[in-house]
């Protein structure tokens, strides 16, 4: 029996890795190749049978996974966010989700004859999108920015609250209507316990009680404990006190939980990729066929709920009917909506409610219909708005050093979005001080994959202090942009590197302003008073006149031409400039001729 289950858990893992790089591949929702491998898995061939196969260990099993998940998204729910991304983010993740969670359940009661208590339920469920799915469609439909703006950070931060809101939900049905008593301990149980685990994990921290290579797996630890101890409590208080332990950790002022979030994000794929294979394997096509006409019904309440929000959200802001539209079709259901109906369905089978599978087949026809459904019209519906950016023209600037600042606001200056990454915090500082966009962080990290946004960016400038990083930005972003849309600039180290340390010719971009500049070099000089200085050619001052006035005071860094088109000088390529380009060179100061001394005479 114990090799059985050794053979089962390697297979749900196996699983899971391969969906998300299946999904990696053909740029979709990682849920839906979860769902539908855990499917073929599951009813389909019988190979995987969860309810047998783990027995007793499929309850807690699952509800680990998704204490943890929910850990993880409550701690990326930040106040500061809600009030730094505009009025309609705020509306939608706040009075907006508990608008869009009665509609719902009033729509669902009446189609399809729920009772109340289930209806809210459902409804809770479904108002979350999330960014897993969200990203995704994002990068497909290259829509303006800021339509793209509004639905990144609504399913950012619209994950932690739905979820909240279904744990809160569960409980007063677990606890019985009846007993107000109950639901209202397990409730003050849950929250108390959550802050409590979340101002003792943080005092640890600041007091530095935890080795470095601890901080990730105590804070696991912790998360588990918390929901154990919560659990025994007050019932079913567990997820309750994660999700709100998760919510304090992320707005403690000074606290810095980035590597524990980044940790909690890699974590969380694993979990959430073996979760639904084991989910998946669970659900039969048949039953999501059986809700017939009522489950019709219910995706259409869905669907038209959204319009009325998201207008009700949006009223005297500066969006257009367009762009309106638009956000009101693209919801897509996802991660935590799947997750955490199933665990609810499993609980409330135990406790004897008749309609628990049917709110998981309602919640996955739900996820599965409008993942599919908006993956295939997203674009082409953006499109017809006249909302796609046919070209980006923005750059994604790896480093935040003194030569990628002077590179990003040269180009800020000609019209171009960029955007610096970076991990150094004085030199983001300084970016920021400049006029330009940052992101704090690893631009390779999933924290990057979740909250980087590419929205009108095409092309990738990789100019880090870190030779390696610079590669393994090309390799990620080289999908993402285009194979001609990456370029690196060399670092000194790299020039007399060996064979063993040179990088391999198929993870090579083009360097930037050609073999011998270096970032070095470009310090070096930025640091002596050069600058980058911009100048339109014409007939009379062409190319060659401008290389004989400079001389060799100046470094031809890009090309513009008459259409604005970025062209980089690079080892591969020298744009054939002509009358009418604008060339951007990094200029040296030409110092003063020596006056000879003056010698008086005899």
């Amino acid at each position: 029996m114990s090799d059985t289950m050794l053979y089962v858990i390697a297979a749900v893992l196996v699983l899971g890795v391969a969906a998300q790089w299946l999904s990696w591949r053909l740029r979709l929702p990682a849920i839906l190749a979860l769902l539908v491998i855990g499917i073929i898995a599951g009813p389909v061939t019988g190979l995987l049978r969860p309810d047998a196969m783990f027995g007793d260990l499929l309850f807690p099993m699952v509800s680990l996974g998704v204490a943890v998940v929910l850990f993880e998204g409550g701690l990326t729910l930040r106040f500061s966010d809600l009030r730094g991304h505009g009025a309609a983010v705020s509306n939608l993740v706040s009075w907006g989700a508990l608008l869009n969670w009665v509609l719902i359940a009033a729509g669902t009661s009446l189609v399809a004859g729920f009772s109340l208590e289930m209806s809210l339920l459902f409804a809770a469920l479904v108002v979350v999108t999330g960014p897993t799915v969200i990203n995704p469609l994002l990068r497909t439909m290259r829509t303006t920015h800021e339509v793209s703006q509004l639905l990144r950070w609504e399913g950012i931060l619209i994950d932690p609250v739905g979820a909240l809101l279904a744990v809160l939900v569960f409980q007063f049905i677990i606890s019985g209507t009846d007993s107000y008593l109950v639901f209202l301990q397990s409730i003050g149980v849950g929250a108390v316990a959550g802050a409590v685990a979340a101002l003792a994990l943080a005092y640890i921290i600041r007091r530095h009680w935890i080795p470095e290579y601890l901080l990730n797996v105590v804070a696991l630890a912790w998360v588990v404990m918390t929901f154990a101890c919560s659990n025994y409590l007050a019932h079913e208080s567990g997820l309750l006190a994660v999700t709100v332990m998760g919510i304090w950790l992320g707005n403690i002022r000074g606290l810095d939980m980035s590597e524990v979030l980044s940790f909690k994000e890699s974590l969380s794929i694993l979990i959430i990729s073996m979760l639904f294979i084991v989910l998946g394997a669970r659900i039969d096509p048949a039953n999501l066929l059986a809700t017939g006409w009522s489950g019709a019904g219910v995706l259409l309440v869905v669907l038209l709920a959204r319009p009325v929000v998201v207008w009700a959200c949006t009223l005297g802001g500066k969006y257009s009917w367009q762009e309106k539209a638009l956000v009101a079709w693209v919801a897509p259901r996802g991660i935590v909506a799947a997750a955490v109906s199933a665990l609810f369905a499993l609980r409330l089978e135990d406790a004897g409610y008749v309609e628990a599978p049917a709110l998981v087949a309602y919640t996955f026809l739900v996820i599965i219909f409008t993942v599919l459904l908006q993956s295939f019209t997203a674009r082409p519906l953006a499109r017809l708005l006249g909302l796609v950016e046919e070209e980006p023209r923005g750059i994604l600037i790896v480093g935040a050093n003194p030569v990628a600042r002077a590179i990003g606001k040269a180009l800020l200056q000609q019209g171009f979005r960029v955007k610096l990454t970076d991990t150094t915090w004085s030199e983001i500082q300084a970016a920021r001080m400049d006029g330009l966009d940052t992101y704090y962080g690893e631009p390779v990290s999933a924290h990057a994959d979740r909250n980087l946004e590419l929205e009108g960016i095409g092309r990738l400038f990789a100019m880090s202090r870190r030779p390696a990083l610079n590669t393994l930005a090309v390799i990620k972003f080289r999908r993402e942009f285009g194979r001609n849309r990456v370029f690196t600039l060399r670092n000194a180290q790299e020039k007399d590197a060996s064979e063993k340390r040179r990088v391999a010719e198929s993870f090579r971009a083009p360097r930037l302003f050609g073999e011998a500049i270096t970032l070095q070099k470009l310090s070096s000089l930025i640091a002596q008073g050069a600058e980058i200085k911009a100048t339109l050619l014409s007939e009379t001052f062409d190319k060659e006149a401008y290389n004989q006035a400079k001389g060799k005071s100046h470094i031809p860094l890009f090309a513009l031409d008459t259409q604005q088109h970025l062209r980089a000088y690079t080892d591969e390529q020298q744009p054939d400039v002509k009358p009418g380009w604008t060339l951007l060179s990094l200029i040296s100061p030409v110092p003063e001729p020596e006056t000879p001394p003056v010698v008086d005479e005899v």
